[in-house]
């Protein structure tokens, strides 16, 4: 059973429309990444996904008792006001602080704990953040250009730790990213968006497609050797999955 399946959803803003009969499914356990240019609806789709935008017509379909982790892109927070990263994670209340540390582990931050979240670097930030979408073992995260501002080591390394906590936990990851040459190639299925679904398929099918080219140019097929992820879980015989083990220096 899909964990999500949206079916010809349109989402618009007063009299302008940003999604268009948008269908797509999510599967357990796989990773899809949504690319497209600004304004496409990347971040739009997502928040129809959380249910904080509503579509103005078509349906979305969740799996019952679906669990959802979410990164945002970045959170604000008053550099004058002490709290710990612990604190943040318990937020709103009522989340164990036993459940804390396992969350930082499987992030990758296990010793920030007592940090002060105003001390927190970008990357590391963003690791918190991923930790929060993690206390509650979700079946499906959601990451919205969770990387913006890392360079390009720690956004390797920020999707490297996504694979890894696909792989000890099951859950699926849906994810918007502009980062190209790192994502792709670290995706079951890419779905390109602008305004409505392109094409998606597989990162070589997608990468080939005219309509990917027309948007993002020619030259970036070649980014996607950039780093192949290693998996044991099955796929769907129809997505045409190239099944390749190897991590290899970007061909660009």
């Amino acid at each position: 059973m899909n964990l999500v399946s949206v079916e010809g959803i349109s989402v618009g803003y007063g009299p302008h429309t940003v999604l268009q009969n948008v269908s797509l499914t999510v599967q357990p356990g796989e990773i899809v990444t949504i690319v497209g240019p600004n304004g496409s609806g990347k971040t739009t789709l997502l928040r129809a996904l959380i249910g904080a935008a509503r579509p103005t017509s078509g349906r979305i379909i969740r799996k019952p008792g679906l669990r959802i982790g979410y990164v945002p892109q970045k959170l604000h927070i008053d550099p004058t006001l002490p709290m710990t990263v612990e604190r943040f994670l318990r937020l709103p209340g009522g989340t164990p602080r036993a459940a804390c540390l396992p969350a930082l582990e499987r992030a990758g931050v296990p010793d920030l704990s007592q940090r002060q979240m105003s001390a927190l670097s970008g990357g590391q930030m963003q690791r918190v953040l991923l930790a929060r979408a993690l206390i509650h073992a979700p079946d499906l995260l959601l990451l919205d250009e969770a990387t913006q501002g890392l360079d390009q080591p720690g956004s390797a390394a920020f999707y490297r730790r996504i694979e890894e906590v696909r792989k000890d936990t099951g859950c699926a990851v849906l994810m918007i990213s502009h980062e190209l040459h790192v994502v792709m190639s670290a995706s079951d299925r890419v779905i390109c968006l602008n305004g409505h679904v392109c094409c998606e398929g597989t990162p070589e099918i997608v990468s080939a497609a005219p309509e990917y080219r027309a948007l993002f140019g020619t030259g970036t097929g070649g980014a996607l050797a950039l780093y192949r992820h290693d998996h044991d879980h099955a796929h769907d015989e129809t997505c045409g999955h190239d099944h390749a083990h190897s991590k290899t220096e970007a061909a660009e």
